[in-house]
């Protein structure tokens, strides 16, 4: 389960930030069976995002986590980025993470976050958050190993090799 993590904050890019959220997702997502090949950083810019999604769902990864990006800012792009490459929406995810955000915070609802699929990978959108990664991503740590399988079947049903 190839995994790439993408940190999405102009200021953490520029260093005038930490970035708290990326190697957690990392953490959480190697904890839950991932294999972690790319922890990256980029600015709120939808061009780059939308390359960098491609880039490693061409790479082969099964999995492309975004954190940040996702709010009210004008500059909040990612859900927007994540739209434009993704082939076939898979709202669960995203629709799941708000629901359960709003256990924790009336501001859950107002998460943009997206979720969906390019090829055989899944990208999924979390919120900048470190504290909204913790409490979300035991949302889908669950699915992982049937989404992995899943994405890799044939259109006959049967995995390859089967």
């Amino acid at each position: 389960m190839r995994t790439a993590v993408l940190t999405i904050s102009t200021s953490v890019a520029r260093g005038d930030a930490q970035d708290e959220s990326g190697p957690l997702l990392a953490a959480l997502a190697e904890e839950a069976g991932a294999e972690i090949v790319a922890i990256e950083v980029l600015p709120d810019d939808a061009p780059l995002i939308e390359d960098r999604i491609h880039h490693h769902a061409q790479e082969g990864c099964t999995f492309v986590f975004t954190t940040g990006g996702t709010g009210f800012t004008p500059d909040d792009v990612t859900p927007e980025a994540t739209r434009a490459v993704i082939e076939r929406p898979a709202p669960g995810f995203a629709e799941t993470m708000r629901a359960k955000s709003l256990e924790f915070t009336p501001l859950g609802i107002l998460t943009r976050g997206e979720s969906g699929i390019v090829g055989r990978t899944l990208v999924v959108n979390f919120p900048g958050n470190p504290k909204a990664v913790r409490q979300l991503f035991p949302v889908v740590a669950p699915t992982l190993s049937h989404v992995a399988a899943t994405l890799n079947r044939d259109a006959g049903g049967a995995s390859p090799g089967h």
